[in-house]
């Protein structure tokens, strides 16, 4: 009967590991994320994101890579501006779980992984996020349920620089 128990707990064990949903897993399996899956690979957070979290990401479709200058995406993938290519990256990350439901109506400033800097997120009829440019960012998709966090889907790639006004 122990063995039983003993085989049964490995089986469960099994199949939680196999069911983990995480963000990287979520990400990893849409094809809308295609160049977030390779940037966080090249910067080496794949594992980082895949840790128990929470995490809050704010993930930036294809298009938002897209809308870049020219040459931005692939600069930023050479192994010597990993360092440069982990700041943006953690740019979009939130070390709480933060569903949209969670951001006070209004605009508030949020501290991302990426200490030294902050975004300022509004809501209101939706969400939107003004990064260091300035610029906003839309939230298109909210509250995708990861099992270590949360992933709204952006149409921008958030970039670190000034402080935005948040009032």
């Amino acid at each position: 009967m122990f063995r039983n128990t003993l085989i049964a707990a490995a089986l469960a064990t099994t199949a939680t590991a196999a069911s983990a949903n995480t963000i990287v897993d979520i990400a990893a399996s849409d094809e809308r994320f295609s160049t977030l899956v390779a940037a966080v690979t090249a910067a080496g957070l794949v594992e980082t994101l895949q840790g128990d979290g929470p995490f809050t990401v704010y993930a930036p479709v294809n298009d938002a890579f897209a809308a870049l200058p020219d040459g931005t995406v692939e600069t930023l993938l050479q192994p010597e501006n990993k360092e440069q290519l982990t700041n943006v990256l953690l740019y979009h990350v939130d070390d709480r779980q933060l569903n949209a439901g969670d951001f006070p109506a209004g605009s508030n400033y949020f501290k991302p992984v990426l200490a030294s800097e902050r975004l300022c997120i509004t809501a209101g009829d939706g969400v939107m996020i003004a990064d260091g440019t300035g610029e906003m960012a839309n939230v298109i998709i909210a509250d995708i349920q990861a099992d270590n966090g949360v992933i709204h889907v952006i149409d921008k790639v958030l970039l670190p620089g000034t402080r935005p006004a948040c009032h």
